[in-house]
């Protein structure tokens, strides 16, 4: 039996569905015929940890401590987290695998399309704490915001997403603001709910949790 090169942490029910879709898509469209993504999933009692976010903290270290001294025992090479905020805790650990991290990751796609300058995305906690932007701007990336009152709609989107009551009308609202916002600038996506129902027909998105889907397949094959 071939070495399985992916391990994957299962978070939120929608969020960690939607990245084993896409693997599966994603790589069904590289080998074709009834191809799958092969992947290990460690599936974590997401209430040990969604109640600990968004913030950093020793508590929510040790619970992430725990599944990830799993993961390391796995005969895996990669780890993906279908969780944007849960890397500046990941950050702080210790892990041997490679992390398919969404920060590096979209700076390489932001330098390959010579972009001086996104506008970001994502819960309300991610696009007004430092944790994103200054990883951006530390590689002369400059990060502009929606106005407020949109950042608090875009945060009620996720929300609706995650739990899984939007409507046509809240994502027809948030399609015309990434259509909006990426007439000048890229839209830089840094929430896997936002990129659930991102529109499909607008190319100025760079999407993080796409970009780590990508990578994982690129690696694997």
């Amino acid at each position: 039996m071939s070495k399985t090169q992916l391990a994957i942490l299962g978070l939120g029910s929608r969020s960690t569905l939607y990245y084993l879709e896409q693997l599966n898509k994603v790589y069904n469209a590289k080998n074709g015929g009834f191809s799958t993504c092969p992947f290990f999933l460690l599936n974590t009692d997401f209430d040990t940890i969604n109640p600990l976010l968004p913030n950093t903290s020793v508590q929510l270290d040790a619970v992430l401590q725990g599944y990830l001294d799993q993961i390391e025992a796995l005969d895996v090479a990669e780890l993906l987290i279908p969780n944007i905020t849960l890397h500046e805790t990941i950050d702080r650990l210790e892990l041997q695998k490679n992390i398919l991290h969404p920060l590096p990751l979209s700076v390489l796609k932001i330098k390959e399309i010579d972009a001086k300058k996104v506008v970001l995305f994502g819960s309300l906690h991610s696009m007004k704490s430092s944790y994103i932007r200054s990883y951006l701007e530390l590689n002369s990336i400059e990060v502009l915001l929606p106005s407020s009152e949109d950042m608090v709609f875009i945060d009620e989107v996720r929300k609706h997403i995650y739990n899984t009551t939007e409507t046509k009308e809240i994502i027809n609202k948030y399609h015309q603001l990434i259509k909006k916002y990426s007439e000048n600038y890229p839209v830089v996506l840094g929430c896997t709910e936002l990129s659930i129902l991102k529109p499909t027909d607008q190319r100025n998105i760079i999407d993080m949790a796409e970009l780590q889907i990508a990578a994982a397949v690129k690696n694997i094959l």
